[in-house]
């Protein structure tokens, strides 16, 4: 990735708006000078002056980066070239160190400060005691301008993700077998994202499983996971791999034993509007109407209501990003926008089906980065 062209082009947006930005070891700084996140944890983990993690820049000049000794020792970020990079020690002030990084900037008396998103909170607060006079903005809407139209690099990029996706997916079918657990299931997708060379799930791996004997039951992974799945279930898979700082989102349904004539209606209903979905992103058109082109198909065969969610989200260096195809979204689609189109119908205790690929916007319709296992999959 060009980083460089990234950093110009920022600097030269956060000039108009801001004397300082922040921004912490988050999506936006990845995505501007390549610093990589770590995986998620569920708990927080704490350094001596965690609280300074990030990078600083003016309209002008190179981007500071400040870690402290552990970040950047235990997280290999000492590694990383083309950046200033400034190591706190152990024992040191976190705020002097702050102090004296904002002093070669050279900043007007009351300075427009632009914070990513991602902050945290104690790092607001020790910033408003250095800057007692600042204005806060948000940086992330700065850098916004800059992520939501992907170049042909980010979405070959995006592209290998789903392929790491589908390859893992593809293994994920071969290991299928009636009557394992749900956990069973979610461990083996997680296991085959890694094999394939993804850092892991891009979010947590999710599914979706209704039957006559098999109820739905939304947000107690710890009571789901335990159950068997045998014949008559439909199994929704969500999911994707997070590759080189790209977050892949996919979905496919699996029926466990011979589907039954309801399974084959929802499912090829939710298939045909996906297609429709897909057939209307096209430049010119709107985040709402992409969503009720989609939707028309299901409602008209008198589903609509279990279709709970929206048609579906922009995507890239994170998984949700807006805008998102929903109605009452007017934003006008820009080829080489990237969204998930993923409709679903969930019912409780009978068959459900969702599908979700990867979808670029483009003059004629979007282009799907993901095109595999487009047929109903039994477990027999």
């Amino acid at each position: 990735m060009d980083f460089n062209s990234r950093i110009q082009q920022f600097q030269e947006k956060l000039g108009e708006k801001a004397d300082v930005a922040f921004l912490p070891i988050a999506t936006d700084l990845q995505f501007l000078i390549g610093v990589p996140r770590s995986f998620p944890n569920f708990g927080v983990t704490l350094h001596p002056g965690a609280w300074l993690e990030g990078a600083w820049l003016s309209p002008k000049g190179a981007p500071v980066l400040a870690l402290p000794r552990m970040t950047a020792e235990f997280g290999g970020l000492n590694r990383l070239e083309n950046v200033e990079t400034r190591v706190l020690g152990d024992w040191d002030d976190p705020a002097q160190m702050v102090r004296d990084i904002l002093a070669q900037f050279k900043l007007p008396a009351k300075p427009r400060v632009a914070l990513s998103d991602k902050a945290e909170a104690e790092t607001v607060i020790q910033l408003q005691k250095l800057l007692p006079d600042a204005i806060f903005i948000s940086a992330t809407e700065i850098m916004r301008e800059l992520r939501t139209v992907k170049s042909a690099e980010e979405i070959e990029a995006m592209r290998r993700a789903g392929a790491v996706t589908e390859a893992a997916f593809s293994d994920v079918l071969s290991h299928l077998r009636l009557g394992m657990t749900e956990l069973d299931i979610a461990s083996e997708v997680d296991y085959q994202l890694r094999r394939h060379g993804g850092l892991g799930p891009s979010f947590t791996t999710s599914l979706y499983n209704s039957g006559p004997e098999h109820p739905l039951i939304w947000g107690d992974p710890i009571t789901t996971w335990k159950r068997p799945v045998n014949a008559g279930v439909s199994v929704l898979f969500d999911f994707g791999a997070a590759y080189q700082g790209w977050c892949y989102d996919y979905g496919r349904t699996v029926s466990f034993g011979a589907p039954s004539d309801e399974q084959i209606k929802v499912y090829n209903l939710v298939m045909e509007s996906q297609r429709a979905g897909i057939a209307a992103l096209k430049a010119g058109s709107t985040c709402e109407a992409v969503d009720a082109a989609a939707r028309k198909v299901i409602e008209d065969a008198g589903y609509g209501e279990l279709f709970r969610h929206r048609l579906g989200h922009g995507i890239g260096m994170d998984v949700h990003e807006p805008p998102f195809l929903t109605k009452g979204n007017k934003t006008t689609l820009v080829e080489g926008m990237m969204f998930t189109i993923e409709p679903s119908i969930t019912q409780y205790h009978q068959a459900s089906s969702r599908v979700e690929d990867v979808v670029v916007v483009r003059p004629d319709g979007g282009e799907p980065l993901t095109t595999g296992f487009q047929q109903l999959y039994v477990v027999e």
